[in-house]
């Protein structure tokens, strides 16, 4: 009788662990699909954080404009532009015949951007609030994209990067910089952006680490596959 208890139990833990393992491989495949990792909560805070002083040369700004091609006359994208601190910079860089567009899911961001951009007589940019998973770009509209600080608060950051495929011109780049971390802590792992991105068809071309020396952020620049 003993032996038949003892052979009922470890069959009973046997497919106690079986379960166990498949709940662990669907939540492993669920997290590498890159729609249901950890995210940070969008940030719906003062938006003159993001204007402290001395953020020009902490994230070597101008150095990342260069590295995305942004000059004279481009269309740019900055996505989760908040307060509009790179949507501005990104203006003054491209001048009257150049656009940029300040994109949020957050009104009160796009209207910041709107009143920011009146006062400092910028007539070249345009907002646009947008969906969680789509920039509403038009097709073919931009010759670079940054998303700076924002990636780890995508909740569906593959659906993002297939919907914005369509406002790609040829050779645009598409910058993303953003600080190693878990997810909820306003970071996420470099090799899961990367990971994510190929999944939404794109390719790495350039990563850098000289954005703050502090071995935290990164700076990747990514392209479309034909």
């Amino acid at each position: 009788m003993r032996i038949i208890r003892a052979a009922i139990l470890i069959v009973f833990l046997i497919a106690e662990g079986t379960l166990c393992l498949s709940q662990t491989a669907g939540q492993a495949s669920s997290t590498a699909s890159g729609e249901a990792r950890k995210t940070s909560e969008p940030y719906k805070g003062d938006l003159t954080i993001f204007d402290s002083v001395g953020r020009d040369e902490r994230l070597q700004i101008n150095r990342v404009m260069d590295i995305l091609g942004i000059s004279a006359g481009k269309s740019v994208a900055d996505i989760g532009a908040g307060s509009g601190w790179f949507t501005v910079r990104a203006a003054k860089r491209v001048g009257r015949n150049g656009l940029v567009y300040g994109i949020d899911i957050n009104p009160e961001a796009t209207r910041y951007i709107e009143n920011r951009a009146h006062k400092e007589r910028l007539e070249n940019v345009k907002t646009i609030l947008s969906r969680p998973e789509d920039p509403l770009l038009p097709a073919r509209s931009v010759d670079a994209v940054l998303l700076l600080k924002t990636y780890h608060e995508v909740e569906s950051p593959v659906m993002l990067l297939r919907n914005l495929r369509t406002a790609l011109r040829a050779g645009a780049k598409v910058g993303i910089i953003d600080r190693n971390g878990n997810g909820e802590d306003h970071g996420v792992g470099k090799d899961i952006v990367i990971r994510e991105a190929k999944e939404a068809g794109y390719r790495l071309v350039e990563q850098y680490d000289f954005v703050k020396a502090d071995n935290m952020d990164y700076f990747l620049v990514f392209t479309a596959e034909d």
